[in-house]
């Protein structure tokens, strides 16, 4: 079964900036020699995470309102004592999202819904130049 292998980089704000890559995923996916088949959507790093859902201002701002009340960053962290970066928070955050997605796609067309976008969310307290690796499985 052929694999293909891209990587993107894509910057995402302080504490919780969501960025929507769908288009940039598939485009990927179109580009590849592979028509049905899976992509796995994978974010290097431990604070940051990719997911789905739809890419709205005020779901936006409910995202970051309700990570807040459940993983507070202000709180202090047992992990601060081991590097003083004050991200403790983010590496929870991170944990409960998860780093990485796996989408169908047929024909070359991702099978998502249409409210359904592909995000990379930056948890981390500092803008980040994150890279995530797309890796395409399937058939030609």
């Amino acid at each position: 079964m052929p694999i293909e292998t891209r990587e993107i980089s894509v910057t995402g704000k302080k504490d919780c900036g969501i960025v929507d890559i769908t288009e940039i995923t598939s485009e990927e996916v179109r580009k590849s020699k592979i028509r049905t088949g899976t992509v796995t959507i994978f974010c290097i790093g431990s604070t940051g995470a990719i997911t789905t859902m739809e890419f709205e201002p005020n779901l936006l701002k409910n995202v970051s309102e309700t990570l807040n009340k459940l993983i507070p960053l202000d709180k202090d962290y047992h992990h601060h004592k081991t590097w003083g970066d004050y991200n403790g928070g983010s590496h929870l955050r991170a944990m409960l999202i998860g780093p990485s997605l796996t989408v169908p796609f047929v024909e070359r067309n991702l099978t998502l819904g249409t409210w359904q976008q592909i995000v990379y969310i930056n948890f981390d307290r500092i803008e980040k130049v994150r890279k995530i690796k797309l890796q395409i499985i399937g058939e030609s």
